[in-house]
């Protein structure tokens, strides 16, 4: 069993320590290879790799790109993955001591099913992120929008489905939530939830969770057609704190792109209304604050 972490990086050379230690300590459960993805770094980061490369330890591919995002940088490079299994984990974030033994006991057990993604908890700030899951099998759609999950998870890809998928970035955008992707895959595949933490994450000063609001006016193009596309899901055992959610972040985006109002993109009657009731005083709170 061979397992690629993939890693795109910028400026982020004083976390990457903590990541490489944390896959040396893995690498007796599995045979590991590290994929970093520099997008253009002006910091450290090419002569700290080039260190860890001379450890030996593991296998480690580093490329170096124009500064693109880290969306087009895994798109530009999943293809170098050469392992079984796939988990893209960020340059800040870091695997538990135990992660691989987790992750190779769990697909042994569910290599059969129609699965592109084995979902794990994570550890946000030394706390268990979200909620025990309530199901084994479901897709990453309705463990957000049916059963109600509220933390971020870590998802480990079988490699050859993952291959097929590619970010959807738009308008030149450097960013789109990874949902988007994963959404479409929700359309052929499934995944299998496994009450386990395999990865430490903290929100950075300047990372993209901790500055959500700067994202969404930065890149509202993405985001207007993720939520395009959810509402034109079915939205059956949805709750409707989702369903709001939903339809305020389709009139926030539609507004940053200044779109046209579509009713006819919106598939559940339901959710037709509830957005022509919200379309006027959420285009105004979108231009006086940006952001619900």
């Amino acid at each position: 069993m061979k397992i690629s972490v993939v890693t795109p990086t910028y400026n982020r050379a004083k976390f990457l320590g903590d990541l490489y230690n944390s896959l040396t300590s893995n690498s007796q459960y599995a045979d590991c290879e590290w994929i970093v993805i520099d997008d253009g770094s002006h910091d450290i980061t090419e002569e700290l790799i080039n260190n860890f490369k001379k450890d030996n330890k593991i296998c480690i591919k580093y490329f170096k790109q124009s500064n693109q995002g880290k969306m087009a940088a895994i798109n530009n490079y999943i293809n170098e993955a050469s392992g079984d299994l796939i988990i893209e984990c960020d340059s800040d974030d870091y695997l538990t001591d135990d992660a691989f033994e987790k992750i190779i006991d769990s697909y042994e057990k569910y290599k059969d099913k129609n699965i592109y993604a084995l979902c794990f908890h994570k550890y946000l700030n030394n706390k268990i992120s979200g909620n025990s899951f309530k199901v084994d099998y479901t897709t990453m759609f309705d463990l957000y929008f049916k059963l109600g999950e509220i933390g971020e998870e870590a998802l480990v890809f079988i490699a050859e489905i993952r291959k097929k998928f590619k970010y959807e970035l738009e308008q030149n955008e450097k960013f789109v939530t990874e949902a988007r992707m994963f959404h479409k895959m929700d359309e052929q595949y499934g995944i299998v939830c496994v009450d386990e933490p395999i990865m430490y994450c903290e929100y950075k000063e300047d990372g993209y969770s901790k500055n959500i609001k700067e994202q969404f006016i930065k890149y509202p193009f993405g985001y207007y057609h993720y939520f395009k596309e959810i509402l034109q899901k079915d939205f059956k055992k949805v709750s409707f704190n989702k369903r709001l959610y939903s339809i305020k972040h389709y009139i926030l985006f539609t507004t940053l792109t200044n779109s046209k109002k579509n009713l006819s993109s919106i598939k559940n009657i339901s959710n037709k209304l509830l957005y022509i009731i919200l379309y006027i005083p959420g285009k105004i709170k979108t231009k006086s604050e940006f952001y619900f």
